[in-house]
């Protein structure tokens, strides 16, 4: 058995796993990712099920201590600064956490969220089928809430990662946000096409109002042809409300589990993690696909991680003492005059 110990937890930062779904009619929403891609992703590179149990960091941070059992970690998701016992370490990484080791993970250049997925299974019992987070209503991961400094997490069957620092060959992850696919609907014929034009085009701004359960955009106003009310229907991640305001609202995944206010799109799955690494301050625009592309594009996505995910030995450009006091380097010098 190992154990993950937290030492310092930022708001937002939660377990999830693939989500709990089969419940929506109860008032349940799935939860889960943020970013499914990068939580996949990070599960995939330790030969975990794509939807296993993972730690989903937000832009405030985490730092955790590794006791007991060695164990393997993988971390992806948006270009957060991570360090392993001070060491600098690549957004994208599978390593090995031995006792004593630190882990820090903290905002950087881009993304809202990272994933860290463990070689093993986080010991967490399940609520309805799923660990995953939901805080507003108190279900799911450690007693319903958010990760705090002094929660320890058991992993079982836990297994080791490489010897060295691994980083992560997957180019995937490289999303640019400036560009969302949507497909219209279903109460696009709220809006004239003179409104939906310029939903499309834009450009939105992310607010810094958003969190787990919706992205706020601020933009021009639209205005709506047939009213802003609604028989209140089920949401889905990803679905674009438009209240009377006139600013789109993209529920993501801790979103409520119905609306009345008309969906002018909703964002397709391969892009909601696009969407949700978008920091405050990011502009974006929305492009229209058919329903046909956009299974084309979950498939294309599904087809990247069916394969291993392949990782290579990073390559240091900095060395701290005490790496170079760890290593022969007269050895290395006799070695190659011989």
């Amino acid at each position: 058995m190992s154990l993950l110990r937290i030492d310092a937890a930022g708001p937002g930062t939660t377990l999830q796993d693939a989500g709990r779904h089969g419940y929506l009619r109860y008032g349940f929403t799935a939860a889960g990712p943020m970013d499914p891609l990068a939580h996949a992703t990070a599960n995939r590179a330790l030969d975990n099920p794509p939807g296993a149990p993972a730690i989903e960091i937000s832009l405030a941070g985490l730092a955790v201590t590794a006791e007991e059992e060695p164990f393997g970690v993988a971390l992806a998701g948006g270009a957060f600064r991570i360090a392993l016992d001070g060491e600098p370490v690549p957004p994208a990484a599978v390593l090995t956490l031995r006792p004593g080791s630190t882990l820090t993970v903290r905002a950087g250049r881009a993304g809202a969220w990272c994933t860290l997925a463990v070689a093993g299974r986080l010991d967490v019992s399940p609520v309805l089928g799923s660990i995953a987070t939901h805080t507003r209503s108190g279900v799911g991961g450690l007693g319903g809430r958010a990760l705090q400094a002094g929660d320890a997490l058991r992993i079982a069957e836990a297994r080791p990662g490489p010897d060295e620092t691994h980083a992560l060959l997957a180019p995937w992850l490289d999303r640019p946000p400036g560009e969302i696919r949507v497909v219209l609907g279903p109460q696009d014929d709220f809006f004239a096409a003179d409104q939906i034009a310029a939903f499309l085009a834009g450009p939105w701004t992310v607010t810094p109002r958003g969190d787990r359960m919706a992205c706020f955009l601020d933009g021009t106003p639209l205005t709506h042809a047939r009213g802003y009310n609604i028989v209140s229907d089920g949401i889905a991640m990803g679905a674009i409300q438009v209240p009377g305001e006139g600013r789109p609202i993209v529920l993501m995944a801790d979103r409520q589990s119905t609306g009345g206010y008309p969906k002018i799109a909703t964002v397709i799955g391969p892009d909601l993690g696009r969407l949700a690494q978008a920091q405050a301050g990011t502009r974006l625009c929305f492009r229209a696909v058919s329903v046909a592309e956009a299974v084309a594009a979950r498939r294309a996505e599904a087809e990247a991680l069916a394969p291993p995910v392949a990782h290579e030995p990073l390559v240091r450009t900095a060395f701290t003492p005490e790496f170079l006091l760890g290593r022969n380097l007269i050895g290395g010098v006799v070695d190659g005059a011989a």
